[in-house]
């Protein structure tokens, strides 16, 4: 065992995947740097049983609904200055696994966008998006609302619950309105997801269009380098009038 090189345990350790088998295997192993190793891969290995026994507690809503079809609805942007807002609807597929699957503000950019790539190529998801117009025409809820079952309409199936984070909809269909629902339901949070990554996107683009507003960074909320750049270069067409500092600024514009 002691003629091992680190480097060999540390490859042996990534093909193990049971703790109690590696602290068996391992036991007589005294090496500070193996010792390093093998308890780096227990821990490892424990964080992924801890995310399995949270995917399989996300699913609690899910399951009280068996040979159905599930829809898990959420939104993005309803709180920036600039752009639309955006509603992913998401049916996953049968056998699903998407560890680590969560709120998508509890997820690192790069985790996020490995979930989204996953997630866009087994699932069944529809984008609705709700303007700038008619954010200010009807209110941010109501336009939150016209997202959603515009994203409801673009799904290939037709479902036949909808789970959905703090609100209601009035479809006809059966709607379940689940308080912090991207982090209490795998469905929703996987609309949580793509949602995210979605207008994030977008306002990448827009930040090609509009410089100086650091769209890219901020995707449109009220950060420093933001309202610094409406103040240098006034408000685009994406900005929303009827959101404060905006609606002041142009009232006086206009008185």
């Amino acid at each position: 065992m002691n003629k091992m090189k680190i480097n060999e345990i540390k490859a042996l350790l990534n093909e193990m995947d049971d703790i109690p088998t590696i602290e068996q295997y391992f036991q007589h192993e005294s090496r500070i740097g193996a010792k390093k190793a093998i308890q780096s891969r227990i821990n490892a290995l424990m964080k992924i049983e801890q995310l399995k026994i949270e995917y399989h507690e996300k699913l609690t809503h899910e399951s009280k609904y068996p040979n159905k079809i599930i829809c898990g609805v959420d939104e993005v942007g309803r709180g920036p200055l600039a752009g639309e807002v955006v509603a992913c609807a998401v049916i996953l597929n049968d056998g699903h696994y998407f560890l680590g699957l969560n709120d998508s503000k509890k997820l690192s950019k790069q985790k996020r966008a490995a979930l989204n790539e996953a997630l866009l190529q087994q699932v069944d998801f529809g984008i609705g998006i709700a303007t700038v117009e008619e954010i200010d025409k009807y209110n941010i809820y109501e336009a939150t609302k016209m997202a959603m079952k515009r994203a409801i309409s673009n799904l290939k199936q037709t479902p036949e619950v909808l789970l959905i984070d703090a609100m209601k909809l009035d479809t006809d269909l059966e709607e379940v309105s689940i308080i912090k629902g991207d982090q209490n339901s795998i469905s929703i949070a996987a609309a949580s997801v793509i949602a995210k990554e979605y207008r994030d996107q977008m306002m990448k683009e827009y930040s090609e269009l509009y410089p100086g507003y650091d769209f890219e960074h901020n995707a449109g909320y009220g950060t420093k380098h933001h309202l610094e750049g409406i103040t240098r270069l006034g408000i685009t067409p994406i900005h929303r009038k009827s959101f404060e500092p905006i609606k002041s600024m142009l009232n006086n514009q206009n008185n």
